[in-house]
């Protein structure tokens, strides 16, 4: 990481101006690694938050004003500078956040990709003309923009996040107060900082850290946000929803997954074991729509925990600079002692360690080895919850109807797969799954040509592809009467 490039910042955006915390005050952001503090960030609260929102609330007429093919230009010029900057961009996420540097590039691709997208999407923001009940009336419905929108993301996609919830807002003409995470920071503020040099209005986009709690009832409380968009977990997903219904704001929630892997036996094996390595041990098992629950059908069950033993055992973990590194570490110490206590509650509930030989021990640090459950039961908590860490436990179906059962026992509701040669069982299982996003032969499917979101406690409304705009756009009916 070169603390010399421009892109890295440490103080809040707030109005174009990069500004410490009033009291002066900073935290520090540390690299997983080896929990070796990386930079010292604004501690911003109640105060600085009130700013942004201002200077977000001042920023938004202009910019709702600016012709669509201007927006489309700035954005495309965002977009190219971040596109231009990879190499940077990836080291400070992967040196903030652990994960591998060649996913940190992937992340940075996803994430621009959003931004190309939207920047061309603004262009086709249309309206309708409906027949009205009379010849004296004409029906008109234009979109216009929400408003300032609050954006809150997560540590474990802290540069795709962010572009996923800036780029549409900003392309519906809506300004934006964003609260990335404490963890990851920096990439976040990086982010800002390209927009900045695009041309992008001074308080279009604001970005600030440090009290979570002063920053977050600030934004809920406000009157002049209008809508607050969060990636997180779904306990605090659902505060924010409760805190957003005292001013009607308008939600979109992408919360917590509980994602079935389901594996008919007539599945390619080596196929699925490709697509559950991708999906379940991606950024360590930290992302929402990894692979939660193995679903394999009986008959092919020993083959196919085989194959994942030898494909697991491939895996290397280490600094995520380094070239040979496949899978870095967790995020924080707290993530690695929960994923022990997991673990070992699952083998008293009666789970199998298949791989590695024995249960790992924790050491202390941030790493967690990857680690294969056998014996898995509908009833332990492990099958009951997100685990967020690259465990994978191993359940038995019997037929079609036992794998759905199975699958759709949770309450979650954001991604599943489904692995399987018979184009009947694909489509009678996708319709039947009770998940915003199935993928069918598939472990990577998250882009941005595609709406992203979940049914159930995994949230509400969808982000990318051409429905993304939607949550950040009011419809606006126009009578026009006493027309000769």
């Amino acid at each position: 990481m070169n603390e010399n490039v421009a892109s890295f910042q440490t103080k809040a955006l707030i109005n174009g101006a990069w500004l410490p915390a009033n009291d002066g005050t900073t935290f520090d952001v540390t690299n997983p690694l080896d929990d070796s503090v990386i930079a010292q960030v604004a501690n911003c609260g109640r105060e600085e938050t009130e700013q942004a929102i201002a200077a977000a609330s001042a920023a938004l007429d202009a910019w709702a004003k600016l012709p669509a093919k201007q927006k489309a230009i700035l954005m495309r010029k965002w977009f190219d500078l971040v596109t231009a900057n990879t190499e940077d961009l990836a080291r400070l996420l992967t040196v903030e956040q652990g994960k591998p540097l060649a996913e940190a590039k992937g992340e940075i691709a996803y994430g621009a990709s959003y931004i190309e997208w939207f920047a061309e999407e603004t262009k086709r923001i249309y309206g309708d003309v409906i027949p009205s009940p009379g010849p004296d009336k004409r029906i008109i419905t234009i979109k216009q923009p929400v408003g300032v929108v609050a954006c809150i993301t997560p540590w474990n996609f802290p540069n795709a996040m962010l572009a996923r919830k800036i780029a549409p807002a900003i392309a519906a003409g809506c300004t934006v107060v964003c609260k990335p995470a404490n963890e990851t920071p920096l990439s976040a503020l990086a982010m800002a900082y390209y927009a900045q040099e695009a041309g992008i209005p001074d308080g279009v986009i604001n970005v600030l850290c440090g009290k979570t709690s002063e920053i977050g009832e600030t934004l809920t409380g406000s009157n002049a946000v209008r809508k607050l968009t969060f990636t997180g977990s779904t306990a605090v997903g659902k505060k924010l929803t409760a805190d957003c219904a005292a001013t009607m704001k308008r939600t979109t929630m992408e919360l917590g997954g509980n994602a079935p892997f389901i594996v008919f036996a007539d599945a390619d094996i080596s196929s699925a074991i490709n697509g559950l390595i991708a999906s379940k041990f991606r950024n360590s098992g930290q992302t929402c729509v990894c692979a939660n629950r193995i679903l394999v059908a009986d008959a092919i069950y020993d083959e196919f925990a085989g194959e994942l033993k030898k494909a697991a055992a491939k895996l290397v973990l280490g600094n995520g600079l380094q070239q040979e590194t496949t899978m870095g570490p967790l995020i924080h110490a707290a993530a690695a002692e929960k994923t022990h206590e997991r673990l070992a509650a699952a083998v008293n509930e009666g789970a199998k360690v298949y791989w590695p030989d024995t249960l790992p021990v924790n050491a202390g640090g941030n790493f967690v080895q990857p680690v294969i459950l056998t014996d898995i039961e509908a009833d332990m908590a492990i099958s009951d919850e997100e685990i967020f860490a690259p465990v994978a436990p191993l359940m038995r179906f019997q037929d079609e109807e036992d794998a759905i059962r199975l699958a759709n026992s949770t309450n979650a509701g954001l991604a599943a797969y489904v692995y399987t040669t018979s184009s009947d069982t694909m489509i009678r299982v996708a319709e039947a799954l009770q998940f915003g996003i199935v993928g069918i032969n598939e472990g990577i499917i998250s882009n941005e040509m595609a709406p992203f979101g979940g049914v159930k406690e995994s949230g509400n409304g969808r982000e990318g592809s051409k429905y993304g705009l939607d949550d950040y756009l009011e419809i606006k009916y126009i009578c026009i009467g006493g027309i000769a």
